[in-house]
């Protein structure tokens, strides 16, 4: 398995841990019978766990990106030094997002997600 597909199923590792922090969290928060129940008129969740839950719903659409950029390099043959630095900084970079928006330091946060994307666009710059 080449090392950018390796790190695509990382990447989904890190989303799954992302969704076990927020979803302990939000135990920790509202407790269990709110969240089995239909969470209509549930008010927003606050601190680490409003963060841990914007945070893993960011690495969502990201995620979607760096598959399809994954995917199709590998589909075309297109893998190389560049794809596999682009996926190792997209990782990177989400890995450090994460903890940085769990902890809440904004502009941390935005070089991180820069990071992750300057990823994206080296292996963009692969596949066309």
């Amino acid at each position: 398995m080449s090392l950018e597909l390796q790190l695509l199923v990382c990447a989904v590792a890190l989303t799954v841990i992302q969704l076990v922090v927020a979803v302990l969290g939000s135990i920790t928060q509202v407790g269990m019978p709110p969240l089995m129940g239909n969470r209509e008129g549930m008010a927003e969740f606050t601190g680490w766990v409003g963060r841990a839950h914007r945070a893993h719903r960011n690495m969502l659409e990201s995620l979607v990106l760096f598959a399809a950029l994954v995917l199709v390099a590998h589909a075309a043959g297109r893998e190389n030094a560049m794809t596999a630095l682009g996926a190792q900084l997209f990782l990177w970079g989400r890995a450090a997002f994460a903890v940085i928006y769990l902890v809440g330091l904004p502009y941390l946060r935005t070089a991180a997600w820069t990071v992750a994307v300057a990823g994206l666009v080296l292996i963009f710059l692969q596949v066309i």
